[in-house]
Order: structure tokens, then sequence, then C-alpha cells
């Protein structure tokens, strides 16, 4: 592994994309090594200097190969976020870090989860790939396409979810509706799916993927979010309205 060349690339190719107390923070959870200074008078940047610092301590910090491999994917996959993070992963296997290594932390990550199969299906490979705005996007899209095919609604987003969850009238029903705690649980999984196409499939239906940045961990759990409401609609009874 060349970690002179990871250094200096991957610092200047995240050099905009984060602060210098971001690429601290980050460096210090997750590298666990006492950061060092190695100056280079080629690197103009701060933050590139910065991340520079981070890698090559990492480097001369006496531990098991493999251990400081996925620190290092781990910490530059952090900082890149979805949009970078394929240039990035290009630099270390250029660099020598192992691929096998970049995927499997990624493949990891996104296995540990449990996620619903139509979930795994339609956002793993996204997700491997380091697209995490498309496989939010992807995954919210096939909720509310498997929402509409079961409840029979030509209706679309927050006015399908309203309309359909709904424990007077709604055609979905994953209670019997009949206690307070019935209609609380039919609401509230109402609202979650109406929330869901609000908050993350709607921007992601309109905004550019430069301009509603998703990061890995916010990634995993929207993934995780949405893998609940699947299993809601699972056990979802329909009723003709």
């Amino acid at each position: 592994m060349d970690a002179l060349l990871i250094a200096v690339q991957v610092g200047d190719a995240l050099k905009y994309a984060t602060s210098v107390n971001e690429i601290d923070r980050i460096g210090g959870a997750i590298l666990k090594v006492s950061r060092d200074s190695f100056p280079n008078s080629a690197i103009t940047s701060v933050r590139a200097q910065r991340i520079h610092d981070w890698v090559l301590s990492l480097a001369r910090t006496p531990i098991d190969s493999t251990d400081r491999e996925h620190r290092l994917i781990k910490f530059c996959r952090e900082l890149a976020g979805d949009q970078e993070w394929s240039r990035v992963a290009e630099v270390l296997a250029n660099a020598g870090v192992s691929e096998a290594n970049v995927n499997r932390d990624n493949f990891n990550l996104f296995m540990a989860r449990g996620f619903h199969e139509l979930v795994t299906k339609h956002a793993r490979s996204l997700f491997m790939d380091g697209h995490l705005f498309h496989a939010v996007f992807e995954v919210a899209k096939v909720y509310n396409k498997a929402v509409r095919e079961k409840a029979q609604s030509a209706k679309d987003g927050q006015s399908l979810m309203l309309e359909v969850w709904g424990w007077e009238r709604g055609s979905l029903k994953v209670t019997a509706c009949l206690t307070d705690t019935d209609k609380n649980v039919q609401d509230g999984i109402k609202f979650l799916s109406a929330g869901l196409m609000n908050a993350i499939r709607n921007p992601t239906a309109h905004e550019p993927a430069v301009d509603w940045p998703i990061s890995l961990p916010d990634c995993l759990d929207i993934l995780s979010f949405i893998s609940f409401l699947f299993r809601q609609l699972d056990k979802a009874v329909y009723f003709k309205t």
C-alpha cells in the first residue's frame, strides 16, 4: 500500500468536500491514532494537508495491516460521502489497497442491517458502488409502488399513504383498528409512510445528488426505516373500500 500516494491524492480529491474540524473529528474517531505533522511543500490546501497528516499518521502506526486498511477505507469513505466515494475508492485501489477490502467493508456494513429482501434487492449494488443518494431514492420508489399495488390505488406519494393507511377508511390494515392502541399504531404507519414520501422520496426525486448529499450513516438508517415499513406492508391486510 502506497500511503504517501494515498495521502496526497485523497487529500487533493477531498479538499473542497469537508472542513478541517470534520477531518479531525472523523480522523480521531475512526483512525484512533495520534495525528502527527508531515509537511509537504507541494500541498497548498490546509484541508488537504490535514488529510495527508492523518493518513501518514495511520501508516506509521504499528498495527495489523488488514486493520490499517479497514480504518483507512472507513476514514476515506466517511470523508468522501456519496459524491466523491467512487473517485476515492479508485485512488485507494490504484495505490495498492485491496479492492476486496474496499468492497467487503461496504458489504459487511450493508448486510449487517438485515434489511427486508426488497431493500436488499434494489439498494445493494448502488450502495456497494457508493451511490448512497440513489440507493435511498430507488428503495423509496419501490416502497411507494408496492403500497400502490397492494392497496389497488392510483394515488401517489404522500396522498397515497394518507389515504390507504388510515384506520377509518384506509384499505391497508396492520391492526384490527378497534382499540385506541390499534388506531394509534395504524395512524403511526400512515404518518411514517407519508413522512418518507415528503422527507426522502420527494427531495431525492427533485434535487440533484450534489445538492442533497446523504451520508453513509444516514443512508443505512433510512434504508432500515424503509425496511421496517416494508415489513408492515407485508403484514397488512387489504380491505376493499
